[in-house]
């Protein structure tokens, strides 16, 4: 039997564990879905948009506009009690009422007031404002150029107000960048874009140690004892093992990228920098796994210890929260645990426009933990599997 063999029989094994699947795929995706819906539109602000009654050309233009804005995520009322309800419930952060009038006074000439309405106590609502406002003089600029080429040229103004709206498409927009100069971002971005990659970081490595438990039962039933009679060597059971347990985690590695970048639009930085940090961290998961088999004895044990030691070094590592938020002294110890290392690396890449060279001295580190554990769990499976221990 070769160390290929062992490999297909121990991913065989481990695909029709159905336990194993629900927690390795399922569990992770479910959370990870779930995290993405709460997320979604995060950094947009929640209007409540009730139409005008008589609506003409503007106040459809205006509505649109309003729905499309990519700052608001606007749902539409029948009446103006109902969004307001909705306002006291904290289901939105601002109601736009667009005026009756509103064409028949911008034909007048007259000023239009458009109204928001928030709640005092509610931060959220002000800076939503901020947003309509924005919106509103968007379109309110249209209709001062359509006006102004009725004074100049004359003929109606609807036919002013398509002029107006086309040379504004035709036109090349003004755009604004703000940009630090010399700064760099120590948070990942908002959103599921933060909650994916340290995601991607915790459940790797927890599914890892709990996959050891696997290790652990098939040193108890003897299948180990039986293939070392049967003349396959030690170090080729150990091998194959290891590499079954590197295939699994990089599967669920790219499992999260996907359904990240897919579902919810995550930008994943620098293809081959990303590649690469995913494959280095599979291994620092799968060198925890395997040791994690070889120094239990029962999976009980692994059920038990494992999700626990994995949750505490993914809080200590910045997986729940940024390091930048600690004290220094917290900061320095969290850095003594391989995650700490691998949200860094996708802190430089997803909010610094990272690249390999970006984040050489992480990956050198995370090499550095992957070679340390997949040695001494080799030497210590390899121990387990000579002595003939099935404890």
């Amino acid at each position: 039997m070769t160390a290929l063999a062992v490999t297909r029989a121990t991913l065989a094994r481990m695909l029709r564990d159905r336990t194993a699947l629900f927690f390795m795929v399922l569990l992770p995706v479910a959370i990870i879905v779930v995290i993405g819906v709460t997320v979604s539109g995060f950094d947009q602000f929640r209007i409540g948009l009730v139409p005008a009654a008589r609506s003409g050309p503007v106040a459809q233009e205006l509505t649109s506009e309003l729905r499309e804005a990519p700052g608001l995520r606007a749902r539409t009322y029948a009446t103006e009690d109902d969004a307001r309800t909705a306002l006291r419930r904290a289901e939105l952060d601002a109601v736009v009422v667009v005026p009756d009038g509103l064409d028949t006074d911008v034909r007048d000439g007259r000023t239009v007031t458009v109204r928001v309405l928030v709640e005092p106590s509610g931060s959220a609502g002000h800076s939503a404002v901020t947003s309509v406002s924005a919106v509103v003089a968007d379109h309110a600029a249209g209709i001062q150029a359509a006006r102004f080429a009725g004074d100049v040229t004359g003929g109606s103004f609807d036919d002013n107000l398509a002029l107006a709206r086309g040379a504004e498409r035709a036109a090349a927009p003004i755009a604004v960048r703000a940009e630090t100069v010399n700064g760099q971002s120590d948070f990942l971005p908002l959103g599921y874009s933060y909650s994916t990659p340290t995601m991607l970081v915790l459940f790797v490595f927890i599914n890892a140690l709990a996959g050891g438990a696997a290790i652990v039962q098939t040193r108890r039933t003897g299948v180990y004892a039986r293939a070392l009679a049967a003349m396959v060597g030690a170090r080729t059971l150990v091998f194959g093992e290891t590499v079954a347990y590197l295939l699994l985690a990089v599967l669920q590695s790219l499992l999260i990228v996907g359904i990240g970048a897919l579902a919810f639009d995550v930008a994943w930085g620098d293809p081959l920098a990303a590649g690469v940090l995913v494959a280095v961290w599979a291994l620092v998961g799968t060198g925890a796994g395997v040791l994690a088999g070889a120094l239990f004895r029962t999976p009980e044990q692994v059920h038990a210890a494992g999700p626990a030691l994995g949750i505490g070094l993914g809080m200590l590592g910045g997986c729940m929260w940024p390091l930048a938020l600690v004290p220094d002294w917290l900061r320095t110890v969290g850095h003594a645990v391989p995650q700490a290392w691998a949200v860094d690396a996708w802190t430089t890449l997803l909010s610094r426009d990272g690249d390999v060279t970006a984040i050489l001295r992480e990956l050198t580190v995370l090499a550095a933990f992957a070679a340390v554990l997949l040695t001494v769990a080799s030497l210590s499976l390899r121990r387990r599997l000579v002595t003939g221990s099935r404890g």
